[in-house]
């Protein structure tokens, strides 16, 4: 027989009990779409850490405020105020091989308009001339501040994509003003749009920059006062010489921070290298544990092939004898129940990459985790579909290569 004739036969075989077909391939559908969609889960999730990481700077190390209720935050601020300009000069003349840093201090604008419209969500934050290079913010209109900028507490400011939309639409805003409070501020440049919208790494929430408005950090000390316990900083950012150094570096800080915060930890320190690590890490153990899952799911697909062919043999017993007795060789019977298994695993394959894909996008769609379908993910999953076929096909296959002809015929 050839290759043609092999494969119609055993199409023809399993055409005949249709049903059954379907559910044997059942097992397989559920494995192939069960691989697809968990590795969609984790790239996205890996995506979507590598795009928060570069938002905070790779080199990065940030300190930022701790979070405290009133009562508490009370008694915190008795011993220490908080990070301050003189953390951020100590920092400045005694923690060595820094490339930069950068100050921040959150205002509390109680809204933010421009003549025509107003933006519910803008956060605006003072900082200085250095904070694109340590954020790696792009300006696609206009320009950042700079040093003279914020030496003579000038009323600019620049703007986030978002911010743009919603107080200028299409039009340009270089030139134009917005309000803050009661300060009025000209748009001297843009950010381009960079990554994603928003996210949270082992729990340290990320905000958007596209909502963010950037002025003078002189600006916002002068024009806009602290509330009661509010520190003068927000956070502060500092960028290392070289990767190598961050790990000894964040320790040295901790200890220097400790020491002028009278030993208050009131602070804490994030490094995104690490947390980035943690997540790989974090996704690794996810993605063999949904391994693990899938692959049972397959292993059963693979002995209900098996079970199937075995109860073919059973019921085509007759048939086997009939085609050997009239000059069809062990390996042609062969070749035929393995083109059968294939077949179930392959049709099997298809449709568990639609399903795969489907429970992608309803997963992504309900739970707003982002998945990202990769070609390897369909490779991979469907190579091992057609695998299973094959393997869980071989015993079958060979058992009915070899009955005995005779005994075959009289078999009822």
């Amino acid at each position: 027989m050839n290759f043609s004739e092999i494969i119609s036969t055993g199409i023809n075989g399993l055409r005949t009990h249709m049903l059954r077909t379907f559910l044997t391939m059942l097992g397989i559908i559920f494995g192939v779409g069960a691989v697809i969609a968990m590795l969609s889960i984790g790239e996205g999730a890996k995506r979507e850490a590598l795009e928060i990481i570069n938002l905070m700077g790779a080199k990065n190390i940030i300190i930022q405020n701790l979070d405290y209720e009133e009562e508490k935050l009370k008694s915190i601020r008795e011993k220490s105020p908080g990070l301050s300009l003189e953390d951020f000069l100590s920092l400045k003349e005694g923690v060595p091989y820094i490339d930069h840093l950068s100050p921040q201090r959150l205002v509390k604008a109680n809204f933010v308009r421009s003549l025509d419209a107003d933006s519910e969500d803008a956060r605006v934050i003072g900082t200085d001339a250095r904070y694109p290079l340590t954020l790696n913010l792009l300006v696609d209109r206009g320009r950042f501040f700079d040093e003279y900028d914020n030496r003579v507490h000038a009323n600019i400011c620049v703007i986030g994509h978002q911010v743009r939309r919603d107080l200028f639409a299409f039009k340009n805003p270089l030139g134009q003003r917005i309000k803050i409070n009661q300060e009025w501020f000209e748009v001297i440049g843009t950010i381009l749009k960079k990554g994603k919208a928003r996210g949270e790494i082992e729990g340290i929430e990320i905000e958007s920059i596209a909502n963010d408005i950037y002025i003078p950090i002189n600006t916002a000390m002068k024009k806009f006062e602290l509330e009661e316990y509010e520190p003068q900083l927000s956070e502060i950012a500092v960028t290392m010489e070289d990767p190598g150094y961050i790990r000894d570096a964040a320790v040295y800080i901790d200890k220097l921070f400790f020491r002028l915060h009278r030993e208050t930890r009131d602070y804490k320190i994030i490094v995104p290298e690490e947390l980035l690590r943690q997540t790989q890490e974090t996704q690794r153990i996810f993605n063999i544990a949904m391994g693990f899952i899938a692959g049972i799911s397959l292993l059963v697909g693979g002995i209900g092939i098996m079970n199937i062919m075995l109860a073919s043999i059973l019921e085509r017993t007759r048939e086997i004898g009939i085609r050997r007795a009239i000059g069809a060789k062990q390996i042609d019977i062969m070749s035929q129940f393995i083109a059968e298994a294939v077949f179930i695993s392959l049709v099997g394959g298809l449709i568990g990459i639609a399903a795969g894909v489907g429970i992608s996008k309803v997963v992504g769609l309900y739970t707003h985790w982002r998945t990202l379908i990769s070609a390897f993910s369909i490779i991979i999953s469907f190579g091992i579909s057609v695998s299973v076929g094959l393997i869980f096909g071989i015993y079958p296959a060979y058992t009915a290569s070899h009955l005995n002809p005779i005994e075959a015929l009289r078999y009822e």
